[in-house]
């Protein structure tokens, strides 16, 4: 029987976690910090969201890439 390339619920889930988490830190840092050079390249509305994307990415991946255990 030929395996499904399919997503699993729980790798779509620690991801979207992954990125609210991200997204909620980097709004507090943003807003707790005066000098945000990191973040002068994009607009202050925007940024939060762009590099939340990075720990999410890396967190779909090592989700998506790990081996799980079958199902009797």
């Amino acid at each position: 029987m030929a395996q499904s390339k399919t997503i699993e619920t729980k790798v779509k889930a620690s991801a979207v976690a992954a990125f609210l988490a991200s997204t909620g830190l980097l709004s507090i840092l943003a807003a707790v910090q005066d000098d945000a050079r990191l973040l002068s390249w994009m607009p202050d509305s925007v940024s939060p969201f762009v590099l939340a994307l990075v720990p999410t990415a890396i967190t779909f991946v090592s989700g998506w890439a790990a081996k799980h255990t079958p199902r009797i």
